[in-house]
């Protein structure tokens, strides 16, 4: 039975071509690390590491590939960047859409005195820009939301966002998972000062490889999260504060650079705009004929308004995780059901603890695969007596 892979919010599925050579080049012909040798096979993968970063900063229009940090995933950079800023006094104020990536680290943050606001936003997943003005305090000293719900697919007002905390000189970091690689993303016109991504998603790279891009201003309010050697300043028993080593403490992920520098060639030469409008032609077809099933199976957004390729389904008198299963072993569709590490975003949707069944489509699923996915699930539909 052919597979069909729906879970790309999870993790891409296929990667980039050339992503799995590139790193397995690297691993048989080169091996050694950077930063940390004279000899002459250490230039190949300084160049590619260097470049990844410059590549990063063009998809992102950032100008400080020095500024561009190496971690191992989306949430390694939260968790560096929320504990390396907030101060025991300080107010952080979130959307209620957020993921545990963020969630997580701020309740450990409530343990040492940072206090969390939090936004509701409505059925749909959208947020009020005035309920964030509202919110701010003149000890609010960031704002932290996703760029796009990982739940039901809804994008967040991230210019809009952005503008709010430069009118009010507030810190705007950007969750970037479900976002990066889809979606155009402006670290300048946008206002934002720390962008967090994953390679493993949008940007169709292999897993273990993520980072963040931030501006100078914000550099030094940073603790950095994991201190050690970084082939600078290595004199020191202190950490360096040479950019990006403050922040890269330790060997990095070359194999995984080198697969996402593939990958973001691949992402920059396909033209994220393209991207977007294959996966969204995909989605489209997808909720219509949903809708001709059940419409009152789509949780939040109905339309195409302001949304990505994320789209959840609540069979509401059946466990999705049920219909989750039946969809793999008997027709061979990959999905994801639960709640997806995000339980506020579910309890803002109406979802918990249910949880939901989640479709989220990349550029290589096709407009065949749709229709078997719409086929088999009015079958279960139907067999369910739904």
């Amino acid at each position: 039975m052919k597979k069909i892979y729906c879970d790309n919010a999870a993790t891409s599925y296929p990667k980039a071509p050339l992503v799995g050579e590139a790193m397995l080049s690297y691993i048989n012909s080169i091996g050694c690390n950077v930063n940390r040798g004279s000899y002459s096979t250490e230039y190949q993968p300084e160049n590619i590491v260097y470049e990844t970063r410059e590549l990063l900063c063009k998809l992102f229009n950032f100008d400080k590939p020095e500024n561009t940090v190496f971690t191992q995933n989306v949430t390694t950079s939260l968790n560096t960047v929320l504990k390396g800023l907030l101060k025991p006094g300080d107010n952080v104020i979130v959307s209620s859409m957020e993921h545990n990536a963020v969630m997580r680290p701020l309740a450990r943050l409530q343990d040492n005195h940072v206090t969390v606001t939090t936004v509701n936003c409505n059925l749909l997943g959208e947020i009020e820009l005035n309920d964030i003005e509202k919110a701010m305090t003149d000890n609010t000293k960031a704002v932290v939301v996703t760029h796009v719900s990982n739940v039901c697919g809804t994008i967040l007002p991230v210019r809009e966002i952005g503008a709010l905390c430069k009118k009010h000189n507030k810190i705007f970091i950007v969750d970037a998972a479900q976002s990066a690689g889809i979606l155009d993303i402006d670290m300048e016109k946008d206002n934002i000062d720390i962008l967090c991504f994953t390679g493993h998603k949008g940007l169709l790279g292999p897993q273990g490889i993520g980072g963040f891009l931030i501006k100078d201003s914000i550099v030094s309010q940073i603790k950095p999260f994991i201190e050690g050697e970084t082939g600078s300043d290595s004199e020191l028993e202190v950490q360096s504060n040479y950019m990006p080593d403050k922040f890269e403490s330790g060997t990095l992920n070359i194999p995984g650079i080198f697969g996402l520098n593939e990958s973001l060639k691949y992402v920059t030469n396909l033209g994220i705009k393209n991207i977007y409008e294959e996966e969204m032609s995909l989605t489209k077809k997808f909720l219509e004929e949903v809708k001709n099933i059940d419409e009152s199976l789509i949780v939040g957004k109905k339309d195409l308004i302001n949304r990505s390729p994320i789209v959840s389904l609540n069979f509401k008198n059946i466990d999705n995780g049920l219909i989750c299963y039946n969809l793999e072993r008997e027709y061979g569709i990959l999905t994801r059901s639960g709640l997806q590490s995000a339980p506020i975003a579910h309890k803002t949707l109406d979802t918990f603890s249910n949880g939901t069944l989640r479709f989220s489509f990349g550029f290589f699923n096709t407009i065949d695969e749709i229709d078997h996915i719409i086929n088999s699930l009015y079958m279960i539909y139907i067999k369910q007596g739904l």
